[in-house]
This record gives C-alpha cells, structure tokens and sequence, in this order.
C-alpha cells in the first residue's frame, strides 16, 4: 500500500523528494492552506518503502497508508 503526503500538513521542506528511490513524490501546483509548497505521492508508483516517513521532518505530513482524501495531487 501507498504512503501518503497530508497536503495540509505537509511544509514543502522536500527532504522527501530526494530521499524516494522511485522517484514518485511530486511538486504539487500554488500552496497548501498553510501558505506552503506542498507534495504528493503517485500511488501507483509508490513502493511503500518508508523511506520519506524517516526523513520527513514536519510530524504528521507523511501516514504510512493510502488515504487519497488527504492528498491533493496534480492534476
């Protein structure tokens, strides 16, 4: 099962984005409600590694499931 980047929580810090070994975290378009650059997961490209809930410094911006109600993506 996919992680997924909370929009609103997420801070745009991006540690994330380097860290993913398959490259499916995402740059998502304007601010989150927070005023912040915010990020998303491609589920279908996600390999559940954990790997971005390690290096992800804002608490709570990455859950270690699918929940694509908390997640904005590009669209």
């Amino acid at each position: 099962m996919a992680h997924t980047i909370v929009t609103d929580v997420c801070e745009g810090v991006a540690d994330c984005v380097s860290a993913c070994p398959v490259a499916c975290i995402h740059e998502g378009p304007g601010k989150n409600v927070k005023g912040t650059d915010w990020y998303w997961i491609d589920f279908s490209t996600c390999i559940d590694c954990g790997i971005c809930l390690q290096v992800c410094p804002v608490e709570d911006a990455i859950l270690a499931e699918e929940r694509p109600e908390l997640q904005k993506i590009a669209e």
